[in-house]
C-alpha cells in the first residue's frame, strides 16, 4: 500500500509520516527531499518559491513513484504539499485500490489557540531555513483552502481541531 499524507505547511506532515515509519516499519519519501535534490542538482530552473509550478512538476515524478511502489507491492509513505487535490486522475482503477491520500487540516480554531506551539514545534523533524512569513492569517489562509480541495474532490482529510494527535491507522 502506498499512504501519501498532504496538507498546508506546518501541519505536522512529516512527523506523522516519521511516526508511521517507526508504527509500522514502513519507510518514507518526502516531496521536500525530493524538490531540493531537483534544484540543487540544477535538473530544474524552479525554486523553493515556485509552488504553483512545482506541484505539477513534482506530481509527474511522485506519480511515477507511487506506480512503481504498487506493482511492486511495496509499501510506501509519501508526505508533502505538492500532491494534487485530482492525484486520483493520475491512476488507472487497478492502481487505486492499493492508494490512499490524506489531508491534515488544522481549524482556524486551532491555529489561533495553538500558533506559538506550532512555530515552536516546526523544527521537530527538519530544520526550516526561513519561517519569517509564517502568521496566523497565512496558516488559517493555507488550511481553509485544502479543505476546500478536499470537499471540493472528494478527498479524504483528518482535522486537527483539539489537541495535536493526527493518526492514520493502516
Amino acid at each position: 500500500m502506498v499512504l501519501m499524507i498532504s496538507g498546508a505547511s506546518h501541519t505536522g506532515k512529516t512527523a506523522l509520516a516519521h511516526k508511521l515509519l517507526k508504527k509500522y516499519s514502513i519507510p518514507y519519501l518526502s516531496i521536500d527531499h525530493l524538490k531540493m535534490g531537483l534544484i540543487r542538482s540544477g535538473q530544474t530552473p524552479l525554486t523553493p518559491e515556485d509552488d504553483e509550478e512545482l506541484v505539477p512538476y513534482l506530481w509527474s515524478i511522485v506519480k511515477e513513484i507511487v506506480k512503481t511502489a504498487v506493482e511492486n507491492r511495496q509499501d510506501l509513505i509519501i508526505e508533502g504539499c505538492y500532491i494534487p487535490f485530482d492525484w486520483r486522475d493520475s491512476f488507472d482503477e487497478a492502481y487505486l485500490s492499493d492508494i490512499r491520500c490524506v489531508w491534515l487540516i488544522m481549524s482556524e480554531d486551532y491555529i489561533r489557540r495553538n500558533f506559538g506551539d506550532i512555530k515552536k514545534y516546526a523544527n521537530v523533524i527538519e530544520n526550516r531555513l526561513d519561517d519569517g512569513w509564517l502568521t496566523p492569517e497565512a496558516l488559517i489562509r493555507d488550511n481553509a483552502e485544502n479543505l476546500a480541495g478536499c470537499i471540493k474532490h472528494g478527498c479524504e482529510y483528518v482535522t486537527i481541531s483539539d489537541i495535536y494527535s493526527p493518526d492514520i491507522v493502516l
